[in-house]
């Protein structure tokens, strides 16, 4: 019988593009997966507040009107299909939300508080207290904290730089947590936490999967990591795909970083095991060999690796791209993707609590424009990147 794992979902940041997450969520939930863990970044922390904040039969729900309520205000399609027509579409979408905000998240602040006179200077362009009072509506924070699934969101101080982590496990968790981690400036505020000033976690590192890996404890682990910006992409040919390459870089999340150094300290963990097996008695017990020992994960961690792909009518805009049109597409194509991951067969036939890390990057969907249901992509050659055994 295969020993049970925790199931962990790792949200990263990418704002209008969060929906993939929503809909990867909604299929890994009618999948069954029973979530132990979210640990989310910027919209990502939003997400996971409306996931772990709800019971399950109330969560897909609560994140569906949290996702029409932001595109509520391009409802409408384009009247006319095809790449260049949604492209256009799409810079005109952005427009409108950089002019208007997106309801019950941000709105524009009055031109007039920036005039140099003004005896206090506000530090973004946009105010988020409309999303304050979304979170308080759509999220049940005792609930949260006391039967929800752990949590946890990452935020910068803005005056230290560094990095930190808001757990449930440790921390009750309020709505100045969740908008902590996602006050990317200029665009949004600063948010005060126990008299602290936090800034997006993004600004360091657009994923938390390094604070989940670090905090394993000693039963399997399964990771969906649900990515929004990819690392790979091809060279640009215009200035706007110089635009759209550059978000990508910057907030794709360091993945092959983490689990390296996750291969690196289990292969030192497990030699230093191996040492004392051949030591005297009186040698294994010495403490440099007991902190080598230490050093590395002690459960079999397994990651699904899921990544929004680029559509082609995308540009550098499409983190703030909140039509409706655009919102419905990335959801089905969050859940298409994890659809076809649980389907293939190097996923059905992975070996459970193998000692060390199994990642899996199967691939995924690609988009529809004639609407929201993609097609499952051809020729996808499944990857998975060094088991170890």
């Amino acid at each position: 019988m295969a020993p049970k794992e925790l199931n962990v979902l790792v949200l990263q940041g990418g704002g209008a593009l969060g929906a993939y997450q929503a809909g990867a969520f909604e299929r890994l939930a009618k999948e069954g997966f029973d979530l132990d863990w979210v640990a989310g970044i910027s919209i990502g922390a939003i997400n996971a507040a409306l996931i772990c904040g709800n019971p399950p039969e109330r969560r897909v729900k609560r994140l569906r009107t949290f996702w029409e309520r932001v595109s509520a205000n391009l409802a409408l399609n384009p009247l006319i299909m095809g790449q260049k027509s949604r492209r256009a579409y799409a810079q005109y979408a952005s427009a409108v939300v950089s002019v208007t905000g997106a309801p019950g998240f941000f709105v524009p602040r009055n031109p007039l508080t920036f005039w140099p006179w003004n005896p206090v200077q506000p530090l973004s362009y946009y105010d988020t207290s409309p999303l304050f009072d979304t979170l308080t509506e759509l999220v049940d924070f005792t609930y949260l904290n006391d039967s929800g699934p752990r949590i946890s969101v990452e935020a910068v101080d803005l005056e230290t730089g560094n990095f930190t982590n808001f757990d449930s496990s440790e921390t009750r968790i309020g709505p100045e947590h969740i908008m902590a981690s996602g006050a990317l400036p200029p665009g949004f505020p600063p948010v005060e936490v126990d008299g602290r000033l936090y800034w997006d976690g993004g600004l360091v590192s657009n994923t938390p999967l390094q604070y989940v890996m670090e905090h394993a404890a000693t039963d399997p682990m399964c990771i969906f990591q649900i990515d929004l910006f990819s690392a790979n992409g091809p060279r640009p040919e215009n200035i706007a795909e110089v635009e759209q390459r550059l978000m990508d870089v910057r907030f794709s999340s360091r993945t092959r970083l983490t689990t390296d150094r996750f291969r690196q300290l289990h292969d030192i963990r497990a030699a230093a095991d191996r040492l004392a097996e051949k030591l005297p008695k009186e040698l294994q017990s010495d403490p440099d060999l007991a902190f080598l020992r230490a050093s590395g994960p002690h459960c079999p961690v397994t990651i699904a690796h899921l990544i929004h792909r680029k559509e082609g009518f995308e540009s550098g805009t499409k983190d703030y791209e909140f039509s409706r049109m655009t919102m419905a597409e990335h959801w089905a194509i969050g859940m298409a993707d994890v659809k076809h991951t649980l389907s293939h067969d190097m996923w059905k036939t992975r070996q459970i609590g193998v000692d060390g890390l199994q990642v899996f990057d199967l691939g995924g969907a690609v988009p529809s424009h004639k609407g929201a249901h993609p097609k499952l992509a051809q020729n996808v050659t499944p990857i998975r990147k060094g088991a170890t055994k």
